[in-house]
């Protein structure tokens, strides 16, 4: 799946972005914050991703770090929040501010965010206060979301997805891999496991 990619960027427009990699380029939906803090056209960058697979279309959105890409995850645990809307969310504030303003219960302050009313404001409080995804954990959590997106593409329900994926994940905490290795054997085992193979 997934964490990020490293190539030259070939455009940068309103919330989009292109980088070309090994002969392909991809086309990325970006936070306009994430936009400003990339490097311009011409230059290479990395870019962190996450696919988003619906049943009409797949997208790919990208950040300038980590940190945004947890708090774009985050966003969606919120009631009524989709991607789009923590996209622009995110272009309207860093973690920081937003961590800050939840520690505060700041309706006001999330409230000016673009996007974000009153009432949405007051139910991401209510969610997500104390609870955002702490850094070191946002790169693990988005492979295992990316791994269930990827099951779901290929035709197993949202539900066995994300279990094949957990009892995975429970079945290699024992071994030392990390990053790409640990991706791709949790993929081989969650696909075993949701297929049947492995039950």
């Amino acid at each position: 799946m997934f964490n990020s990619l490293t190539g030259e960027i070939t455009f940068k427009g309103d919330e989009r972005l292109c980088v070309q990699t090994g002969g392909v380029e991809w086309d990325i939906t970006a936070s306009r914050r994430a936009l400003d803090r990339l490097p311009p056209v011409g230059q290479v960058a990395r870019i962190y991703t996450h696919l988003v697979h619906r049943e009409d279309a797949m997208r790919l959105y990208g950040f300038s770090d980590q940190a945004e890409r947890a708090l774009f995850l985050d966003l969606q645990k919120v009631e009524g929040v989709g991607p789009r809307g923590a996209l622009k969310m995110l272009s309207g504030v860093d973690r920081e501010q937003f961590s800050q303003a939840l520690d505060r219960d700041d309706v006001d302050a999330l409230s000016a965010v673009p996007g974000v009313g009153r009432k949405t404001a007051q139910k991401i409080i209510l969610t997500l206060k104390g609870k955002l995804t702490p850094i070191g954990e946002a790169h693990s959590r988005s492979a295992e979301d990316d791994i269930s997106t990827a099951l779901v593409g290929m035709g197993f329900d949202r539900k066995t997805a994300r279990a094949a994926v957990a009892s995975a994940l429970k079945a290699l905490s024992g071994r030392d891999l990390k990053g790409e290795e640990l991706e791709r054997e949790l993929f081989k085992q969650a696909l075993s496991i949701a297929g049947g193979e492995g039950a």
